[in-house]
């Protein structure tokens, strides 16, 4: 067993789900990572009710790759506007690298849903002398072996929205547990407590779904009254999303009050409602222009809760992130997370771009503000400093080019 294993802990409960805002630093027992104690608690309370293992950073004093880097990024699907959007815009950042002779190429594969094509093609990534590889996992467990064999051919790993359980790997994530918990509570407290749920859930085996159902359970089993009638997967996919949606309108004639999606397919949930003769209830979700462009159009009748889990913002933290560990500033620990700035139904309109019809489906608004600005990036590393050309101020325009 190496160091690594040995020192591997379980950071469970550092906060009660029914208490994920917070005012003072996470509880932390003795096994917890001593990294942890060093950040602040605005930091520590992004690990609120995670059950994940969170481990010390298997980097210390790993020797980097030196310039130029050679970028590559495995894929485990890129079935849906989201997946492209990430992928263009961390090739559009690494191409900056690219024109300063900093990165000499950028590589990218996708295994379609296929965990084995994915191990595959990072072992594929590893005989070509990749400097870093970047990733979405397929699996929180089946890289594991691919991970490792990549850290001991000096290869960082780096994984973006959804992380996997390999000590070798540093994780960009978010807390879905907790997305998926306030996703429903948001239901619970519109509905009043009571009411028929429908649930449609991304792609299965993902870790993101497994987490986001760890959280909505919680928050469901809280409220009696709450009743959901189904689980289907639409795979985050709006043309999967509409099927199963109507499939289940047709096999369900009782009231459907809300439906618990975390993807970006409001407005496909919404217009398979119209389709079917149904009252489009309240929709939870990650707000998309195409659903800004359908809110636009049906004000009346749109209603949404949920957040913004942005292509541009997850591409860039998983960028930021790798440039960083690529320069050898140490990650504290392995994984990195990142805050989901909330969108709330009477604030759609600060959102709307001009751009956004109910057809933009791969059109998706910009964050405001950078969630995870680089003063708060910081206290994740050992020496940190600042990544060079990153500016979140020039994310491009959603309406750029349209």
């Amino acid at each position: 067993m190496t160091r690594i294993q040995r020192n591997s802990v379980q950071l469970k409960g550092v906060l009660a789900l029914a208490g994920m805002l917070m005012s003072s630093s996470a509880a932390m027992s003795a096994d917890t990572p001593e990294a942890f104690s060093t950040l602040s608690p605005e930091i520590q309370a992004l690990f609120g009710g995670i059950e994940d293992t969170v481990q010390p950073s298997a980097y210390d004093g790993f020797e980097m790759p030196e310039k130029p880097w050679k970028w590559c990024h495995s894929e485990s699907y890129q079935g849906n506007p989201w997946r492209v959007s990430v992928t263009n815009e961390l090739k559009r950042l690494v191409d900056m690298y690219k024109e300063k002779g900093w990165v000499t190429d950028f590589e990218m594969s996708d295994s379609n849903g296929d965990v084995s094509a994915q191990i595959s093609q990072i072992r594929s990534f590893i005989d070509k002398d990749c400097s870093i590889i970047t990733s979405f996992a397929g699996s929180s467990t089946a890289l594991n072996e691919a991970i490792k064999a990549a850290y001991d051919a000096g290869i960082p790993f780096v994984t973006g929205a959804g992380a996997v359980t390999s000590p070798y790997a540093i994780n960009v994530d978010s807390n879905y547990v907790k997305f998926g918990y306030d996703l429903s509570k948001a239901i619970i407290d519109n509905l009043n407590g009571e009411g028929n749920v429908l649930r449609v859930e991304g792609i299965a085996g993902s870790p993101i779904v497994a987490q986001q159902r760890q959280g909505a359970d919680q928050a469901f089993d809280e409220a009696e009254g709450i009743n959901v009638v189904r689980d289907v997967n639409g795979n985050w996919s709006g043309n999967v999303t509409k099927t199963v949606v109507l499939q289940t309108l047709a096999t369900n004639p009782q009231p459907i009050d809300a439906v618990w999606t975390s993807g970006s397919e409001a407005r496909i949930v919404a217009e398979a409602f119209k389709q079917a003769g149904r009252p489009v209830p309240l929709i939870t979700g990650s707000i998309s222009g195409d659903s800004l462009g359908y809110w636009k159009e049906n004000q009346e009748e749109f209603k949404f809760a949920g957040g913004a889990l942005m292509p541009t913002w997850t591409a860039h933290t998983l960028f930021r992130v790798g440039v960083r560990v690529l320069e050898g500033q140490e990650p504290k620990l392995n994984l990195v997370m990142v805050p989901v700035p909330s969108v709330e139904s009477d604030k759609l309109g600060d959102w709307y771009k001009s751009c956004m019809t109910p057809s933009s489906s791969s059109i998706f608004p910009v964050a405001p503000e950078d969630p995870l600005p680089a003063n708060l990036m910081d206290e994740y590393f050992k020496n940190p400093e600042p990544v060079a050309l990153f500016d979140y101020s020039q994310t491009p325009d959603p309406c750029e080019g349209q």
